[in-house]
């Protein structure tokens, strides 16, 4: 018997994998995050220390980040990171800790309109569990 989409395990990105290549024109996705945009994905990380302590969105990053990266400039910025919207508020207590995050992948450029932070990348719906 099939196993329905609905029930399907995720796919599984690494961030070394995001991006095809980085270049005088920008970040080009790779193949396959442009294949995955719209699907079910599963990716661990980082999350980076938050802007507040309740909330609905974080920076999932490939390593641990000591500061906060709202208040880094964009020289600091690393360039492998994703958005993280949860499904709701809730108390971000892991900054710094691997977690594993599970949610819909968003790519293209975005204005979160309340924060105003701009990203190429998001997990949208999302649920994440320390790893």
């Amino acid at each position: 018997m099939a196993i329905s989409p609905a029930l399907a395990a995720p796919e599984r990105l690494g961030f070394s994998g995001l991006y095809k290549s980085f270049g005088v024109r920008g970040l080009e996705f790779s193949d396959r995050v442009r294949a995955l945009a719209g699907s079910e994905i599963a990716l661990d990380g980082y999350m980076a220390p938050p802007l507040k302590a309740e909330s609905n969105f974080f920076v999932l990053t490939a390593e641990p980040m000591a500061l906060c990266p709202f208040c880094q400039s964009d020289a600091d910025w690393p360039v492998d990171i994703v958005v993280v919207y949860l499904r709701r508020t809730v108390s971000l207590s892991d900054a710094g800790a691997r977690i594993g995050v599970q949610g819909r992948l968003e790519i293209g450029s975005w204005t979160d309109p309340e924060s105003g932070f701009v990203s190429q990348l998001r997990i949208v719906d999302a649920r994440y569990a320390a790893r």
